[in-house]
């Protein structure tokens, strides 16, 4: 990372150290990263069609208005971005334990 104004010493060593800490784009776009990943997951498993693709997609809508709703209600109570953007990668990361196979993990 270039050592230029426009970053903050926080935004350094969020980089350099992975930390969450403060504004949280590091975590924001590790959470993209993830979810990418979740993504091809769900697309091959959305691909082989039958019954646990219909499974899926239905589990894929219901997640995603269930963690819609966790977030407006933890903003509501006072959370900080950094926390919802962890508990999003917590739900991505359950995703791809159990898309993946390694629910034991």
């Amino acid at each position: 990372m270039p050592d230029h104004p426009s970053f903050s010493a926080l935004d350094r060593h969020a980089v350099l150290c992975g930390s969450d800490n403060g504004f949280p784009w590091y975590a924001g776009v590790m959470l993209a990263v993830e979810a990418s990943e979740v993504v091809r997951l769900r697309c091959e498993k959305l691909s082989h069609g039958g019954e646990a693709a219909g499974q899926e997609a239905a589990l894929m809508v219901s997640e995603k208005v269930a963690a819609a709703f966790e977030a407006a209600a933890s903003l509501l109570a006072g959370a900080t971005p950094g926390t919802i953007v962890r508990r999003y990668r917590e739900h991505v990361a359950a995703n791809a334990r159990r898309l993946s196979g390694n629910e034991a993990s």
